[in-house]
């Protein structure tokens, strides 16, 4: 479980550098945004829980879309507080095709301003509001979209690319 702490309100924002990060993926690999500085462009998806008709919805429509992003030079990346063996259920349920990354300490979460404090049914905890994050070539953030909503997210990110 994460830390309970006060999220980094601000987070990036469109022209800021993208913080640099290394987590481990579902698929056994230790992945790092600076891997991928002046090679593709990378789109980093964060969303709240594995395996939740929300967050199903938008993996499904990034694993339906990947072809048409892998066009433009791109690698997807989910992350969520979930742990490995939770990505790799999610994953195989699915048949995801990019990896899911786990932050569960919440650190890289933090440092892109998407831990925040939630309410739901009058429930206040800690979690992810979902955000995407465009990151160029160069590894500064060219699109932030926060506060995401599912349905046509993908066409959204697709314009940004």
């Amino acid at each position: 479980m994460p830390p309970k702490a006060n999220s980094v309100e601000e987070g990036v924002s469109d022209g800021n550098a993208a913080p640099d990060f290394k987590l481990k993926s579902d698929d056994g690999k230790t992945y790092a945004l600076s891997d991928f500085r002046g090679k593709k462009q990378v789109v980093l998806y964060f969303y709240p829980k594995d395996d939740t008709p929300g967050c199903t919805a938008e993996a499904c429509s990034f694993r339906d879309s990947l072809s048409r992003l892998n066009k433009d030079g791109v690698q997807v990346f989910g992350v969520s507080l979930d742990d490995l063996e939770s990505h790799k259920k999610f994953r195989d349920k699915y048949s995801l095709n990019f990896p899911l990354l786990s932050d569960t300490d919440a650190k890289v979460s933090k440092e892109y301003g998407v831990y925040k404090l939630r309410n739901m049914y009058g429930n206040k905890f800690w979690g992810i509001e979902r955000s995407t994050f465009i990151i160029d070539r160069e590894g500064k953030i060219k699109k932030a979209i926060r506060k995401v909503k599912v349905e046509g997210h993908v066409d959204e990110v697709s314009k940004y690319l």
